[in-house]
């Protein structure tokens, strides 16, 4: 028998039960803490890694590229010569705009503008060629690509032999009754001559390029077209350009910029900035007042000119293009 004032063994038992339900569930439940924890860390984790591996290139933009435009900026302000160091205002930027060949590099930016949708136009075709592989593709896909590895100042000087007024194009157009061009002489056309030795050598980064985005385009699409019997042009403008449009956009942008900003090894071989200064650049002047005039604000205020033309037009060819896209 039990003992007086002693629980009785079932109730002893029960309260054994309860008490070991308890604790497995104070254990389930600590665990199921522990490992809503680490679901927490690592959701934490996964949203912060893109800004971790983000950081390097972002702290490398900001050391050499955004600390000396903000500096280029400011030093813009300042004066060359007798006033070294003392603040102008706006006096260098009002000098640079009374500067006739510096408006003279402004117009031909804006020639640059009009020749830039040529400027991606073929390399884009060319692309669309190799992508409908035409006969011997491969072989024009590393023609194609090759002026890219030369040197501006390697192309310069080909051209400068190729173009010259005795030169053999000029021969050849002798030859079929046509009278010689001073291509690189003549005011009128040294301009348009430069431009379009910079397209040549340049043009097969943007048609790697175009060639990366067509590995992206729905090749069903083109099917489709070829079923319904649609010809080469239209399947370019209703296929190919609207599953092109990213890439369409990014070389316009890379292009326009290239052309504002690497073809000072052109210029310098070719035309030195002439004839009677028509082939300036924004970048040809820039150099012409820091290295030869020693003119290092007034340089400074083109350079900063010359970034906010760049961000102008990279902006609005990005509205103009994603409209057109939207459009069609």
């Amino acid at each position: 028998m039990p003992l007086r004032g002693s629980p009785p063994a079932a109730h002893q038992a029960g309260d054994g039960w309860a008490d070991g339900t308890k604790a497995k569930q104070r254990t389930r439940t600590a665990g199921f803490g522990a490992h809503g924890a680490r679901v927490r860390g690592g959701r934490r984790a996964e949203r912060l890694a893109p800004y971790v591996l983000v950081a390097p290139a972002v702290l490398v933009i900001v050391a050499f590229r955004l600390i000396p435009l903000l500096m280029g900026v400011n030093f813009s302000f300042t004066g060359d010569g007798e006033r070294d160091g003392q603040a102008v205002g706006p006096d260098n930027y009002v000098e640079l705009f009374e500067d006739p060949l510096f408006g003279t590099a402004l117009r031909n930016v804006g020639l640059l503008v009009l020749l830039l949708p040529v400027a991606v136009a073929i390399p884009g075709l060319l692309a669309t060629f190799i992508y409908l592989r035409v006969p011997g593709h491969r072989f024009y896909r590393s023609v194609y690509f090759f002026p890219a590895v030369l040197s501006p100042v390697i192309v310069g000087a080909i051209f400068n032999l190729l173009l010259a007024f005795d030169g053999p194009l000029n021969a050849a157009l002798g030859n079929v009754g046509i009278d010689p061009v001073d291509w690189l002489g003549d005011p009128d056309v040294a301009m348009f001559t430069v431009v379009g030795v910079h397209v040549w050598a340049t043009f097969g980064m943007a048609l790697v390029v175009f060639l990366a985005g067509f590995s992206t385009l729905d090749s069903t699409l083109l099917d489709a077209a070829r079923v319904d019997g649609a010809s080469l042009p239209r399947v370019i403008w209703h296929v190919i350009i609207p599953g092109l449009s990213r890439t369409i956009q990014f070389v316009f942008v890379t292009t326009m910029i290239g052309m504002l900003t690497s073809m000072f090894g052109l210029l310098y071989v070719m035309t030195s900035g002439g004839p009677e200064g028509s082939t300036y650049l924004p970048e040809y002047y820039i150099w012409i007042q820091q290295g030869q005039m020693n003119r290092p604000a007034l340089a400074s205020a083109a350079s900063t000119v010359l970034f906010l033309l760049m961000l102008v037009v990279g902006l609005a060819q990005i509205g103009l293009l994603r409209r057109a896209g939207r459009e069609k």
